[in-house]
């Protein structure tokens, strides 16, 4: 790979991270228009990363194409919120069924760390950020890593539903609050059954944003 391939790849990468966050932080609302001139402007880089760079947020769902109309942040309706927590809880539950017994929970206790660290920080965007590591993380000591980057990319379209109540979620709930769910959750893992473990997602609290 060339030098300017090279830097092309890591404008895309620019790119990628500077509007994922700007769109998860919901400081882009949803539907809001993505207009390439502004944000080739706005992000210093020319066009061909640029499209690069939508091309891939899209995938991950958090941006779409509308025909003559150009890009816009990803909008999500009721029916599709509630379809992807139904989907999540299968996943889930597909997930814990098939989990070993004794997994290595080494990452799943650094990703606990990362939601104390955030919270402690009072980042709202790196504490759901941290949430959806954590819960990543729980599906992934099933070993099965496509169930793995299935359920991520769900979580990644739900943060960006909950991205718009980051607000109203900082008026109604303490950060510590998150931290002491998941400790929960996280000891009924080192401790409980298959059953408890699914009775501790249950109870998680997870659907607050549900509308």
């Amino acid at each position: 790979m060339s030098n300017g391939e090279l830097r092309s790849y890591s404008l895309v990468e620019l790119a990628v991270e500077r509007l994922s966050h700007e769109i998860l932080s919901g400081r882009t609302e949803p539907g809001a228009r993505l207009v390439e001139e502004q944000l080739t402007r706005r992000l210093g880089i020319s066009r061909a990363p640029l499209r690069e760079a939508m091309r891939l947020l899209a995938q991950q769902g958090l941006v779409e194409h509308i025909p003559r109309r150009g890009a816009r942040v990803a909008t999500l309706s009721a029916d599709d919120v509630r379809e992807l927590y139904e989907v999540r809880d299968v996943l889930e539950r597909h997930a814990v069924a098939t989990t070993p017994p004794d997994p290595d929970l080494t990452a799943l206790r650094g990703a606990l760390e990362l939601m104390r660290k955030a919270t402690e920080a009072g980042d709202r965007l790196e504490l759901a950020t941290a949430h959806r590591r954590f819960h990543t993380e729980v599906v992934a000591l099933s070993g099965n890593r496509q169930l793995t980057t299935l359920y991520s990319s769900v979580l990644v379209r739900i943060q960006l539903y909950m991205a718009a109540n980051m607000h109203r979620e900082a008026q109604s709930t303490h950060p510590e609050d998150g931290i002491h769910r998941h400790e929960r959750l996280y000891t009924a893992i080192t401790q409980g059954t298959p059953q408890a473990i699914l009775q501790a997602l249950s109870t998680h609290g997870a659907r607050t944003y549900l509308p």
